[in-house]
């Protein structure tokens, strides 16, 4: 079962990663940037407005969880994201903007999560206005392990232009716990 203290490890690495991906895409000329890759969402900004845009979309559907998280409160004035392939954000420096609100903002729930929220079940239509009722701890792997997904995709198509983002292992925001 994931924990409270796994939902804050997995929010810092989104950041941190998030982070890396803005400081290794700047790298790009715009051009580069919306170049066809022939990746599942076109081009690196097209990934990222995809990350974007579906974790627009989870949390917007955890802001209707019965706590209520403040955290949550700016996502509910968002708008509604109908498409997965919507391009909201036209280059780097706007898309990285609303990811540091996105990511400040996921912090700041992690933080307000416990366990008994973690246990709700959420009910929940797709895109596609399929309707779900799952737990919201699994909801979080998914949400979590959708962006390490799609953030493979983007150092891949960087990697392949040349730029090198680095070490991407959650393992260096693990605490190393030896008392030697």
């Amino acid at each position: 079962m994931i924990s409270h203290s796994h939902i804050a490890l997995l929010a810092s690495y989104n950041e941190w990663m998030n982070k890396k991906l803005f400081e290794a895409a700047s790298k790009l000329s715009a051009q580069e940037l919306v170049q066809d890759r022939k990746a599942f969402f076109g081009s690196i900004l097209g990934t990222l407005n995809h990350l974007n845009v579906a974790d627009t979309i989870w949390l917007k559907r955890f802001a209707t969880h019965p706590t209520a998280f403040a955290a949550l409160d700016p996502v509910r004035a968002l708008p509604i994201m109908s498409s997965l392939d919507a391009k909201p954000f036209e280059d780097l420096t706007a898309w990285f903007g609303h990811r540091q609100m996105l990511d400040n903002l996921i912090k700041r729930w992690a933080a307000e999560l416990s366990e008994t929220d973690l246990n709700h079940v959420l009910q929940y239509a797709n895109t596609k206005g399929v309707a779900f009722a799952r737990r919201v701890g699994d909801l979080l792997l998914h949400f979590f392990n959708h962006q390490t997904h799609h953030r493979g995709q983007v150092t891949t198509l960087l990697s392949q232009a040349g730029v090198d983002v680095g070490v991407t292992d959650l393992l260096m925001l693990i605490p190393d716990e030896s008392t030697a």
